[in-house]
């Protein structure tokens, strides 16, 4: 998810433009495409994850295609590569000129922001196909919808699992576990803090320091100290990655023992982190989207279809950067259920994948088939879909939120808990219908 990766080259034939097909009117004769824009930063420092996500994206229009399409209709994919917020006005103009209806994206929480509020002006449908920041469907834009996790997501689940899982091993009560949340002075983050916050509440766990650090100059040593003095049992830490293998070395630098640390996606979940700090990161748990390998009694059997499809689809990652966790030529070598898996995904390619499918093979085939192709039948449509969870390839449910405060967020989305038991080896240990492994290393070692 992080866009703090180094630049690289993409192996991937990522096309910018996509085929050039006339535009179609929204509804569209049988057997002509269905176009769909779908706007990704191809390069630069978000570029890799950003193309497994669209790798993702491309797999289920294949998918798709390959059943018969969307009422008769093949589904074709219109790339634009933007790689900034300044430039997402203008893509959008560009897609809705071509006729185009809906658009999918855009990785990047920045990014996608500025992409869903232009194509919500321009009248379009936008589809989030990862982005986490909670902001992106908080504005009540009716237009914008998201099939995954948020940071509030990735927060509660942070807090609901120290309070149901790691207060009895650290030997507490719910209501006495003391329990600090650290955030990097951002949004993303910010949003994490607080839904982890806003949890701890809900179970009477006091939280006893709420710190937050400056990305450009961190003061550890501060910090560290401020959490000695608070004793807490539980660290929540909302990171990126290089001042999340910060954290932790600070953490060891100073001696500060806690009962457990949780880090919410970024930098907990990512190969640096292990790769890294080797031994140091055994015991820690990562908040996150579900990647692939995780257990297959999450999914229900149409679901579990779709997921083994998709993995033989995926083969292995095909983008490869010598400085990343993935690919062949990866700096380290990490062990766990997606490596072990065959054919696993990464979570941006399986975020893809199934925010991709939910689109084209749940939403557009009821507008199809009355021939009301336009973004305000889409929207109406997705409104419409009501899936239970596991129904989805990475065991979400689908039903949007109608509350203005969330409104076009998927109220199943799912996140999973990991934690590093071995060198550069995790394992999923909760909630349990995903768990490869058991709980471990609490207190942390």
């Amino acid at each position: 998810m992080s866009q703090l990766r180094r630049p690289l080259i993409l192996s991937l034939c990522l096309v910018v433009a996509g085929c050039n097909a006339g535009a179609s009117g929204p509804s569209g004769p049988a057997g002509e495409p269905i176009r769909i824009g779908a706007v990704f930063p191809l390069g630069g420092s978000a570029g890799q994850l950003a193309g497994y996500e669209l790798h993702g994206v491309r797999i289920a229009a294949d998918m798709v295609n390959a059943d018969g399409g969307v009422a008769g209709r093949p589904i074709q994919l219109e790339v634009r590569d933007v790689r900034s917020a300044a430039d997402a006005a203008a893509a959008m103009a560009s897609l809705q000129k071509e006729g185009i209806q809906v658009v999918i994206g855009a990785y990047g929480s920045d990014l996608s922001i500025a992409a869903s509020r232009a194509a919500d002006a321009a009248g379009l449908v936008y589809w989030e196909a990862g982005a986490v920041a909670d902001r992106l469907t908080g504005r009540g834009l009716p237009m914008v919808f998201r099939v995954g996790a948020t940071g509030n997501n990735l927060g509660s689940n942070s807090a609901t699992f120290a309070a149901t899982e790691l207060a009895s091993r650290l030997g507490r009560a719910t209501g006495e576990l003391r329990v600090a949340i650290v955030a990097a002075d951002d949004a993303y983050a910010a949003s994490v803090a607080d839904a982890a916050a806003a949890t701890s509440a809900t179970f009477d766990m006091p939280v006893v320091a709420r710190a937050t650090y400056s990305l450009v100059i961190p003061d550890w040593s501060g910090l560290m100290q401020e959490l000695a003095g608070a004793r807490p049992d539980v660290v929540i830490l909302a990171s990126h990655i290089p001042d999340g293998i910060a954290f932790r070395r600070a953490m060891l630098s100073s001696g500060l023992q806690v009962g457990a640390l949780i880090g919410s996606t970024m930098a907990e979940c990512d190969p640096d982190f292990a790769g890294e700090l080797g031994a140091a990161a055994i015991g820690i748990f990562a908040s996150d989207r579900p990647t692939g390998g995780f257990q297959p009694d999450a999914l229900g059997s149409g679901a579990r279809a779709v997921y083994d499809r998709f993995a033989q689809a995926w083969g292995s990652p095909p983008i490869k950067d010598e400085d990343s966790g993935y690919g062949d030529d990866a700096e380290y070598t990490i062990s766990g259920p997606a490596e072990s898996a065959s054919a696993a995904a990464t979570e941006e390619a399986l975020s893809g994948f199934t925010a991709a499918w939910a689109l084209f093979h749940d939403v557009l085939p009821a507008p199809a088939a009355a021939r009301g192709l336009d973004a305000q039948a889409i929207a109406a449509a997705a409104n419409r879909v009501d899936l239970p969870t596991g129904s989805l390839p990475n065991g979400a449910g689908l039903r949007f939120s109608s509350d203005q405060a969330s409104l076009g967020q998927n109220e199943r989305a799912v996140a999973v808990i990991w934690q590093w038991q071995a060198v550069r080896t995790y394992s999923f240990v909760w909630p349990a219908t995903f768990a490869t492994g058991p709980i471990g290393f609490v207190p942390l070692p």
